[in-house]
């Protein structure tokens, strides 16, 4: 079993506090001790100049998946150069009326170096077996698509 940290700190920093003028910058301490600040999303208030959970979450999905497929990829002793995803996720209402992030669709770019090229098949397999191994991937409800590019 692991076990991963993170702590939340918010402080208030006007005199009012109602849903219209709370302050929605707070802070993340990962376990590593690095501090990120965080916010809402911009569509709840939030600063676009920090990181939101929604982007966060989308980031999780898309950062677990390319660790996997370059894990997989190695294994498998294709050699990779670079890795880009534009991830996107799609928050809707439910059937309850409730917000959540119903899908997540990640659209990654690889590009391989070295004598042994892996074939369209093998690229679709490899990102395959990354989804299927993704520890994210396997914790969530959304559907998690990847789009080859």
């Amino acid at each position: 079993m692991h076990e991963y940290r993170a702590t939340t700190s918010w402080q208030r920093s006007s005199a009012d506090f109602t849903y219209e003028t709370y302050n929605r910058a707070h802070e993340v301490k990962f376990g590593g001790g690095e501090v990120v600040p965080w916010s809402a999303a911009p569509e709840f208030k939030g600063d676009a100049m920090r990181v939101n959970p929604e982007e966060a979450y989308v980031a999780s999905l898309s950062t677990c998946h390319m660790l996997t497929f370059l894990a997989v990829a190695a294994r498998k002793r294709f050699t990779v150069d670079s890795y880009v995803d534009e991830a996107v996720g799609v928050m809707e209402k439910g059937p309850q009326g409730k917000y959540w992030v119903s899908r997540v669709t990640l659209r990654p770019k690889v590009a391989f170096s070295g004598d042994r090229q892996p074939s369209p098949q093998e690229i679709s397999d490899l990102h395959h077996a990354a989804h299927e191994n993704c520890f994210v991937a396997n914790s969530v409800k959304s559907a998690v698509t990847v789009e080859l590019r």
